[in-house]
């Protein structure tokens, strides 16, 4: 992706170095970690299992001394965030509609949302409750070594997922989705859940779309988002995680329906092909 020289988003908000508090994992150890991991990887909430959480520690704020790969990692998030406002704002008005551009926050370790206290354990993540992204760019060299997901547009898909769930928040989905959580067994709910996760993955891929007509993709870009939309299909990483599958308990969709419904909004490049809430086959 043609990025360098390239305008940046104003709506990034940079914490790192800042450090309140810890966070004990009820349950704690990588069981804990890898409980909250499949949950809230690549768009769930961590409110929903940090609200267990035990979290202490003294504040403290220290002057954080990016490294050069640093720098550059932030300054290509900031680029593809400006580019999901323009795109976005551009989809919105032709549907007769107003984007609001939402923030972008930068974070080691720990950090502080509207959603609770997380980790960079549980991923980059979209808090609803302030309309904000949260990131720790050490998840970039994660997905690359460990999920084997690698290249710049494998981290612009992360973002452009994240931002999907910014437009469902918009549009009144997240809220329609999460008005069922206390009307449906965990069971139940987990299909909506997945539902609004490849949802989030169709958005990504109309962003993607339109990120083409820009001429700033280089070839085997999309393959590259493409791999990392498989790579953390619930299949895969439960698979990783504990060597068997259980379909009941995904959030997220397997790995062939992420890439099924990215594939699929980088084709339409609308709104409105979208609907994963009344497709008869995911």
């Amino acid at each position: 992706m043609e990025w360098k020289g390239r305008k940046g988003s104003a709506n990034v908000e940079d914490r790192r170095g800042n450090r309140k508090g810890g966070v004990a994992i009820a349950g704690g150890g990588i069981g804990g970690i890898i409980l909250i991991l499949l949950f809230t990887f690549l768009g769930g909430d961590p409110g929903e299992l940090l609200n267990g959480s035990q979290i202490g520690g003294n504040g403290n704020t220290v002057p954080y001394e990016e490294t050069a790969e640093e720098k550059e990692m932030a300054e290509f998030v900031s680029v593809v965030l400006a580019d999901t406002e323009a795109i976005w704002s551009e989809l919105f008005q032709e549907q007769g509609m107003t984007y609001e551009n939402p923030k972008l926050v930068l974070y080691t370790d720990i950090v502080q949302s509207a959603c609770g206290t997380a980790n960079s354990a549980v991923g980059p993540f979209y808090c609803p409750g302030d309309h904000k992204l949260y990131i720790d760019l050490s998840f970039f060299e994660e997905l690359r070594d460990r999920f084997q997901a690698p290249g710049d547009f494998a981290m612009a898909y992360v973002i452009a997922h994240e931002v999907g769930h910014h437009v469902q928040t918009l549009l009144g989905t997240s809220d329609k989705v999460n008005a069922l959580r206390s009307k449906l067994s965990e069971k139940e709910f987990n299909q909506y859940s997945v539902r609004l996760e490849l949802q989030a993955d169709y958005f990504a891929g109309v962003w993607a779309h339109h990120e083409k007509e820009l001429n700033v993709l280089d070839e085997g870009d999309i393959e590259e988002a493409i791999n990392a939309a498989s790579a953390v299909g619930d299949d895969r990483l439960q698979r990783q995680a504990q060597g068997r599958v259980v379909p009941d308990s995904f959030t997220h969709g397997t790995s062939e329906q992420r890439k099924r419904w990215f594939s699929k909004g980088f084709e339409k490049g609308t709104i409105n092909e979208g609907d994963t809430f009344n497709a008869t086959n995911l």
